[in-house]
């Protein structure tokens, strides 16, 4: 995987060029064509994907309406991190929306690299801190957002 890929990915941004390598070694390329999932919500994550070149589309079946975008994920962007953190399932599915080039970082090669590097760790895992706060306080705001309009009928 390429240091400069990494570099964009704001998972990443606290790691130096050494770190970056170190974690560069552990990604898998893979391609995938347009319209095949990458994992359904509720399949057992075990992989994070870093978007190089297509876009894949995160989202969820509401029953009676069908398939409900949740986010179109371009090039630099990042998805399925909350697999390395914890044993959950999916909580969306991920389609391949445009041919895609991802790299694939599994939970089992990033544990084994933080459980040796414990300065990668610290980085890594307040970074995951400060982005699954900033996600709950988006969540927080949609929330409101979505009760003030409902308060209108």
């Amino acid at each position: 995987m390429d240091i400069a890929l990494l570099k964009k990915v704001k998972l990443f941004e606290g790691l130096n060029s050494a770190q970056l390598a170190k974690l560069a070694a552990l990604g898998e390329e893979r391609k995938v064509q347009a319209g095949e999932f990458l994992f359904k919500e509720g399949d057992v994550g075990a992989e994070m994907y870093i978007i190089e070149t297509g876009r894949v589309r995160i989202s969820k079946n509401v029953p009676g309406i069908g398939e409900e975008a949740l986010a179109i994920l371009e090039p630099g962007q990042y998805f399925g991190e909350m697999a390395l953190i914890d044993d959950a399932k999916r909580s969306a599915d991920a389609i391949v929306h445009a041919p895609v080039t991802l790299h694939v970082i599994s939970k089992e090669s990033l544990d084994e690299l933080m459980f040796v590097d414990k300065e990668i760790a610290y980085i890594l895992l307040w970074t995951f801190v400060r982005t699954l706060s900033e996600r709950l306080r988006e969540t927080d705001d949609k929330i409101k957002a979505f009760f003030a309009l409902s308060s209108f009928k």
